[in-house]
């Protein structure tokens, strides 16, 4: 356990858990489950064996998985766990991604303000979200002002921070966007964690594995692989088999010296020729992920006949060590143990939205020239006119002539929060849809 020694276990709900990336990340940050919900049945008995482990190995309670809709209030409901030290998931990525539509609040799988309402009904000391580069673009930055407004209400200080695996030890770039929200308690005491670099390249964290079944190319081949590796992609269950991602990500793992069509069963033989592009295993994959050392043991099961769920599994996870160290950095605010130098936690965000935060702020109808002058001058009218576009996918934006210019006025915000007649409903009746999302 790397808590604090003799600080009382810091208690944590996970939601869409997965198969325990950040799970384990958490554990190792002192955080111990209550609780965790997890749609996928297959992920959920992974993180199951291992949280049973765990809580075994450390004479603790075993935490309860619950295998179903995380938004179903049969399923379970936030209000049972009150007061919990940290709320935590990984809330669904397909609306946000870049290589998806980026669908946002139209898209079913869109979890992410249901997750803050959530929130508000458990009260928790602190809530860390995660989710995929996508969300941190312009397209979304009325999204996550909403986001960060929603806590406000509710008594946090909520900021996001965009940060890459490479950075914390990890041989890969996946780069993913943190929300960390604390009440106002608590809020000063939080600083991001600080980058570690990685030392370790794709070649030098394979070699032992590349070379276990007595390959003759392993050495020549780690020292072609003598970079980070491009973000593992884990797919959804709409789309594809266990693969390395789209062309111009298997480009890149071809130049590293591996063929990224597949995942391969075994690593290469004695047989194998010594100039072999060899396909990553699973195991790889994992170490890959940063389930790799002392402490970040693992359990994936045999594997046999479910080498594309388990890849899945691993390939959509939160790497364990950056998991730990923002769970160190919220554990330690939760503990009040530093004071951050700076007061301003959440204030100077460059993931803001002043268009946005203009016509939520006043009533009626805005025009364009008085949006202009609001901005400070610093956007031009046609950056005014394509956030408002950008707006319109996710809110109702109501749109008017004032003389020559348009006029505006912010609507209902669209993202699913729970509402009785919201179209996710529909998609989650349908048994057929249902067994897509992910």
């Amino acid at each position: 356990m790397d808590g604090k020694s003799g600080s009382p276990a810091l208690t944590v709900v996970e939601i869409c858990a997965g198969a325990g990336g950040q799970s384990l990340g958490l554990h190792r940050a002192g955080f111990r489950h209550v609780l965790a919900v997890e749609l996928d049945r297959a992920a959920a008995e992974t993180l199951d064996r291992n949280l049973t482990r765990l809580a075994s190995q450390e004479g603790i309670q075993r935490p309860a998985i619950v295998v179903g809709d995380v938004a179903d209030q049969s399923v379970w409901d936030p209000e049972d766990y009150r007061r919990v030290s940290l709320l935590a998931g990984g809330v669904p990525c397909p609306p946000f991604s870049i290589a998806g539509k980026q669908l946002g609040t139209s898209d079913e799988r869109d979890l992410f303000a249901w997750a803050v309402d959530a929130a508000g009904r458990m009260q928790p000391d602190a809530v860390l979200l995660e989710n995929v580069r996508g969300l941190s673009m312009p397209r979304f930055a009325g999204y996550r002002q909403a986001v960060l407004d929603r806590f406000a209400e509710l008594g946090y200080r909520a900021d996001w921070r965009l940060l890459e695996a490479k950075d914390f030890g990890v041989p890969q770039l996946r780069p993913r966007f943190i929300l960390v929200a604390l009440r106002e308690e608590f809020a000063p005491y939080f600083s991001w964690p600080e980058p570690t670099p990685a030392v370790q390249t794709v070649g030098s964290a394979l070699y032992e594995l590349m070379a276990v079944n007595g390959w003759a190319g392993a050495d020549a081949w780690a020292k072609r692989a003598n970079r980070v590796a491009p973000t593992i992609v884990g797919g959804s269950k709409k789309h594809g088999g266990p693969d390395l991602g789209p062309t111009r990500a298997k480009r890149e793992w071809l130049a590293i010296g591996v063929d990224g069509l597949g995942i391969a069963d075994a690593a290469p033989g004695p047989d194998a020729p010594r100039d072999l592009v060899p396909r990553l295993t699973n195991e790889m994959v994992a170490r890959i992920q940063g389930w790799a050392g002392p402490g970040y043991e693992w359990d994936f099961g045999d594997g046999r006949g479910r080498k594309t769920a388990t890849y899945r599994q691993i390939g959509n996870a939160f790497p364990p060590p950056v998991a730990r160290a923002v769970g160190l950095a919220i554990a330690s605010a939760l503990r009040k143990e530093n004071r951050s130098s700076s007061d301003d936690h959440g204030t100077l965000s460059q993931y803001r939205d002043e268009v946005y935060r203009v016509l939520r702020d006043r009533e009626g109808f805005v025009s364009l020239p008085a949006l202009r002058k609001a901005v400070g001058g610093a956007l031009s009218d046609n950056e005014i006119k394509r956030r408002i576009e950008y707006l319109r996918r996710d809110f109702e934006i109501e749109e008017r002539s004032r003389g020559s210019y348009p006029a505006y006025r912010l609507g209902e915000w669209r993202a699913f929060r729970g509402q009785g007649d919201h179209s996710r409903h529909r998609a989650f009746a349908s048994e057929r849809l249902r067994s897509k999302i992910s």
